[in-house]
């Protein structure tokens, strides 16, 4: 029998015209295979669910699922288990054990997110990115509002403490960046070179 991709391909390729012939040597099949495909003598092969290997767990896990039942609400460790299946004769390890434990377990749902949100014009994040380092740096001025999420970045040379004013006054004049209140930076902007803060 052939994978469903190789009967796919023979159909595809008869309709583009290639012969058995060609269509045989493409796929390494032989020619016989292609013309009983081609004439419908067989069906297109569909894959199969395996059938279920026996696991370690089969002889003790009927125990095991009326222990984790009888305990609710309360959550019994799976090293107690654990302990209670070798002492019926579970040969198997411990993870195994631990998966049929969490999958028995209700998963609680995910605490909702709360972003953190201002008004309009009421705040902005302001960072540097370095770029590249050395004689001839560029770094990232990046400003982006709370409440637009918009981005502004201006690639510079010179991260300087005189150079930020004028960098905010730039993207304070975009209207997406804008903001009521003057943005303020106390002492947090060091620049190496100069140790010049902005206060």
């Amino acid at each position: 029998m052939i994978k469903v991709e190789v009967f796919m391909t023979i159909w595809v390729l008869h309709q583009q015209g290639a012969s058995v012939r060609e269509i045989a040597r493409r796929l390494s099949v032989s020619r016989n295979t292609v013309r009983r495909y081609l004439r419908g003598g067989e069906e297109m092969p569909r894959y199969q669910r395996r059938s279920g290997r026996p696991s370690k767990l089969d002889g003790v896990r009927g125990y095991l699922e009326r222990r984790i039942d009888q305990a609710l609400p309360h959550r019994l460790p799976a090293t107690v288990l654990f302990r209670e299946a070798r002492a019926l004769g579970y040969t198997g390890g411990e993870r195994i054990l631990r998966q049929l434990v969490s999958s028995r377990y209700a998963k609680a749902p995910a605490e909702p997110v709360v972003r953190y949100e201002t008004a309009p014009g009421e705040q902005m994040q302001v960072d540097w990115a370095v770029i590249r380092r050395g004689p001839a740096p560029l770094s990232a001025f990046v400003a982006v509002p709370g409440y637009s999420r918009s981005t502004y970045v201006e690639i510079i040379d010179n991260e300087r403490a005189p150079a930020l004013p004028v960098r905010f006054q730039q993207c304070g004049a975009r209207p997406c960046c804008s903001t009521r209140e003057p943005v303020e930076l106390r002492n947090s902007c060091r620049c190496p070179s100069t140790e010049a803060s902005i206060d």
